[in-house]
């Protein structure tokens, strides 16, 4: 029987069939169970921050899985004490972390933080993309992802991303929340205009509502800074919370909502909790990504080789726009993106579509400049092969 009949008889039709079987990774490089490789331009979408295989994440998993396992919420270990306080010296500001296992779970808890001040309207963005779980589904504006799972929890209204005008009108003196990626991805790596999140922030503080930033994909690096926010279009905005995920554990399944200010003392005793978040293992893994990033000075290295991926495939008249910071590309074609994305693995290397005529880059950061370099040259025959196809 092939993988594929395996698959189809044996796991849920949530994703359809994979294209690939993987077996193994090695940095930016991947192999399918036939032995091909491949350069991993998805890196599980924005996952991988260290690629497939680091030491330094294998090394720091190993040593903590041969100390202490899990222990569950009722007692402390030091890698959860040393992650928390790790995320707010680089948030550069006061607050709590609530650790949990991805993004979804993270964005559930901030939306039950902004409960708590006694408010139950939101206000999120057209594009938005939070989650899957119920919560965050309803913070999420595709239509297909929302109508089959209403009536979802919540008053959300939505306005059109980078829209300060819209945004001003939508919040009220019964706005909890305004919650913005600060760029978004699964839209297309949709940047904001500059001076948004400022109009963002000042229209929550007129209003008493509270900046809810999710920077579940663009966080820990993704961009050339450490969060989002942080590069200089955020114009020194300080949201009251923030989550994370994807990149944080470089592979290994971690959250991390986190409140800042007033907002931390927001959730008490009780009002929430989580099985395994703030696992040893997971944190361990988490403080051996920050301390690779910042070591290895990744920050400037998905600044530099951002602009080198941006620049040369932008070179290609059938590339209309590029967008996106650091290593958070979007790329937009007059061809048909999914068509690229097949004639990009037929050539070995791995891209995504986030619609039809959208192409998303989300590399480890440790991707070389030699991989970067080898799809440019590739670019354009792949797009040649995605116009015999489409």
């Amino acid at each position: 029987m092939s993988w594929q009949s395996r698959y189809e008889s044996s796991l849920m039709n949530t994703f359809g069939t994979p294209k690939l079987l993987l077996t193994r990774g090695v940095g930016a490089h991947v192999w399918d169970v036939d032995g091909r490789e491949y350069v991993d331009f998805l890196g599980g979408i924005a996952v991988n921050s260290l690629g497939h295989a680091h030491p330094t994440i294998v090394d720091a998993v190993t040593t903590q899985l041969q100390t202490l396992g899990h222990v569950s919420n009722f007692f402390a270990s030091e890698p959860q004490l040393a992650l928390a306080e790790r995320l707010l010296a680089l948030l550069e500001t006061d607050g709590r972390v609530f650790l949990s296992n991805s993004g979804a779970e993270a964005n559930e808890a901030a939306l039950k933080l902004t409960r708590r001040t006694g408010r139950t309207h939101l206000v999120a963005a057209v594009g938005s993309f939070h989650g899957r779980t119920m919560g965050a589904l309803a913070l999420t504006s595709k239509a297909a992802y929302r109508e089959p799972f209403e009536p979802l929890p919540g008053d959300v209204t939505f306005v059109p991303y980078g829209d300060a005008d819209a945004l001003a009108e939508a919040v009220t003196d019964e706005t909890a929340a305004v919650v913005l990626e600060p760029i978004q991805g699964e839209a297309g790596v949709r940047v904001p205009p500059p001076g948004h999140l400022a109009a963002a922030r000042q229209v929550c503080d007129d209003h008493g509502a509270l900046l809810w930033l999710d920077e579940v994909q663009t966080g820990i690096g993704r961009t050339g800074a450490w969060f989002a926010h942080q590069l200089p279009s955020g114009q020194g905005v300080t949201p009251d919370i923030v989550t994370l995920a994807k990149g944080l554990g470089g592979g290994m399944p971690i959250g991390a909502t986190i409140g800042l200010g007033r907002a931390g003392a927001l959730l008490e005793p009780g009002n929430h909790g989580t099985t395994f978040g703030g696992n040893p293992v997971a944190c361990a893994a988490a403080l051996a990504v920050l301390d690779t990033v910042a070591q290895d000075h990744l920050l400037d290295h998905a600044t530099a080789l951002g602009k080198t991926l941006r620049d040369g495939l932008g070179e290609d008249p059938r590339v209309s726009e590029t967008r996106g910071e650091g290593l958070l590309i979007g790329l937009e074609l007059t061809v048909d993106a999914p068509s690229v994305v097949a004639s990009a693995m037929a050539a070995g290397f791995i891209v995504n579509a986030t619609g039809p005529s959208t192409i998303r880059l989300v590399p480890p950061l440790v991707v070389s400049a030699d991989d970067a370099h080898a799809l440019i040259d590739a670019w354009p025959a792949i797009l040649d092969g995605a116009g015999e196809t489409s």
